[in-house]
């Protein structure tokens, strides 16, 4: 296994020169329990807390699919369950027709509601650059309905990628278990995991690191307790790494789940070549993205803040790390995307 070390390193060496990368750190690791290395840079290391930004939408997902398993909600329960007539008037209208009670979990969960993302299309992103705001879940759905849907709500062919989507499936999590959300990762996650060092952040005591824009780090405290579901965690790259290893053995609920509907859809253009599954990223390692130097895939989540989890089925291989930086959510995708084809099995 000495052999993977060489390779991780020139890559990880080669993405610290980045001119915005102040610090980073990545830890792989197979599933097999008998490699495990990590490096890091700028003073961050594998139990420094992280803003795992929307990797959380892992946590959001293993909830709801425990709770499926619980009896205690299905994927295609419609929202109307959940949510009265405030929150879905007039949410989802394209083209002239109201899909906003259509909505269900599925859609949401998949990607596939075609809701808009107030943070890449509204304006919320450029005022949280510039001060620290907080803004409540009525408030997201509020800026959500001044923009349009791209399509009606479907499962195959298209997915657009918004935050909305997670930001509700939160809300649903906490209505069917009348808990707030804190508390279910607590018990269905944190808990079972042995995680001492993962937490959504709710006090003001609570930790939230700074996060670099560039060449200026940020302290956003306000408006990551606003994005709960959707990207409001902390953890570090070695809890993160079990949690990412339980999500896809099937230690927290049944894989199979993942294969009772196959959907793989290709997501808005700004995050070629992504695709979404059941609420997780699918990264093809093959094709133009990558000059056709790479063989599989990697699934897992990437977040904005430049966090990343991703598993590589055919290496059986576990990538996790966080290069903090804001301007280019790219980074980390690439980041795993070269380490699993520097990588040789």
């Amino acid at each position: 296994m000495d052999i993977y070390k060489e390779p991780i390193d020139k890559v990880f060496d080669r993405m610290t020169k980045h001119k915005h990368i102040h610090e980073a750190v990545v830890l792989v690791e197979n599933g097999a329990g008998d490699f495990s290395y990590d490096q890091s840079y700028g003073g961050k290391d594998i139990d420094t807390p992280l803003l795992i930004a929307s990797i959380t939408k892992l946590f959001t997902t293993t909830c709801i699919f425990i709770l499926k398993e619980q009896g205690k909600l299905s994927l295609d329960d419609q929202v109307t369950k959940s949510f009265g007539e405030e929150i879905l008037s007039d949410l989802h209208i394209y083209k002239s027709e109201d899909y906003s009670k259509q909505l269900t979990l599925a859609h949401l969960l998949y990607q596939t509601s075609g809701l808009p993302d107030i943070f890449e299309e509204g304006h919320i992103k450029q005022r949280v650059l510039q001060q620290d705001l907080s803004f409540t879940f009525e408030e997201t759905i509020k800026e959500t309905k001044q923009l349009s849907p791209h399509f009606a709500p479907q499962f195959s062919k298209r997915a657009h990628y918004a935050d909305v989507n997670f930001d509700m499936l939160g809300k649903i999590i906490e209505t069917v278990t009348e808990l707030p959300l804190e508390e279910v990762y607590k018990q269905f996650i944190c808990e079972p995991l042995g995680l001492e060092y993962t937490y959504l952040p709710t006090k003001e005591t609570d930790f939230i690191p700074k996060v670099y824009y560039k060449n200026r780090s940020h302290a956003r405290p306000k408006s990551i307790k606003s994005i709960r579901a959707s990207g409001g965690a902390v953890s570090t790259a070695r809890e993160l790494m079990t949690f990412i290893k339980a999500f896809f053995s099937g230690k927290l609920f049944n894989k199979a789940i993942f294969h009772k509907r196959h959907v793989r859809n290709k997501l808005q253009f700004s995050m070629y070549p992504i695709r979404y599954g059941a609420g997780y990223m699918i990264v093809p390692l093959s094709g133009m993205a990558t000059m056709f130097m790479g063989k599989g895939e990697l699934i897992g989540h990437s977040g904005s803040s430049g966090s990343f989890a991703f598993y590589e089925p055919q290496k059986d291989l576990f990538f996790v790390g966080d290069v903090n930086q804001m301007a280019n959510p790219a980074l980390p995708v690439r980041l795993a995307m070269r380490l699993a084809i520097a990588i040789k099995a």
